[in-house]
């Protein structure tokens, strides 16, 4: 455990001292914010219009007008953020030279992914805490149902997990930052192409596919259903990147 710790301390201290964690934060909150504000406005515009034209008659409610939206689109914007955050996990280290030495390390493979993995965490929980002032406006006007905005940030969660373990993964890879990047990416919206090909798909294939998908999985979640299955998927698509990372620095291992 001390060793995971002196891993993910040492990893804190490099995502603090480059610019790379302040421009994610930043960037995260800045388009999540812009999302909000467009949306709150729209949801203010269509209550207006209801008021005002009785053959408008829409159920308008704070968590299908605002909440779902706001967190469908978190959810696409953390693809595009996190690869970022995980590209320079490993392959920095072998751009510098580092990682032979850390791999002389008398610490294990899995400490190692451990530390690197949770200060990943670390930084995407970060960023979703930050969203977490929209609700909280909501909040303070209104009283939004709170099961669905509960279960739909453990759905981002349990999404950016997987996403971090993919990065990991893909960095361990290539000691080129952008290519680690660009691999995680693509995985990840390989993902999500699944969930929007899938309904054009014959029918008797679509229950099939859609159990890959990211989004299948997710839209529970922003539903306000907590489901094992939904649950059981991100735990093992994150398992099955973070295995696939130790194998790597196994392999790498040996050939040093």
């Amino acid at each position: 455990m001390r060793k995971i710790i002196a891993i993910y301390k040492r990893e804190m201290k490099y995502y603090f001292q480059s610019i790379a964690a302040y421009v994610s934060i930043s960037v995260f909150l800045a388009v999540s914010g812009y999302f909000f504000s467009s949306i709150f406005k729209y949801y203010n515009f269509l209550s207006l219009e209801v008021r005002r034209t009785a053959s408008v008659t829409p159920q308008l409610n704070l968590i299908d007008g605002i909440m779902r939206p706001l967190l469908g689109n978190i959810s696409i914007l953390i693809l595009f953020i996190l690869p970022i955050l995980t590209m320079r996990l490993f392959s920095e280290e072998k751009k510098q030279g580092t990682f032979e030495l850390l791999m002389t390390y008398p610490v294990s493979e899995s400490a190692i992914i451990a530390g690197k993995y949770l200060s990943a965490l670390t930084i995407f929980t970060i960023m979703l805490a930050g969203t977490l002032l929209y609700p909280l406006l909501l909040m303070i006007y209104t009283e939004p149902e709170l099961m669905p905005i509960a279960s739909g940030y453990l759905g981002l969660f349990l999404m950016g997990s997987s996403f971090i373990a993919m990065g990991l993964f893909f960095s361990s890879l290539s000691e080129n930052q952008l290519v680690a990047g660009v691999l995680t990416m693509g995985t990840a919206l390989l993902f999500l192409l699944i969930g929007w090909l899938a309904p054009i798909i014959d029918p008797r294939l679509f229950n099939f596919i859609s159990q890959f998908s990211i989004l299948f999985h997710f839209e529970s979640f922003a539903k306000g259903i907590i489901d094992s299955k939904d649950i059981s998927y991100y735990i093992l698509l994150t398992s099955f990147f973070l295995f696939m990372s130790k194998k790597s620095l196994d392999s790498t291992r040996y050939k040093t």
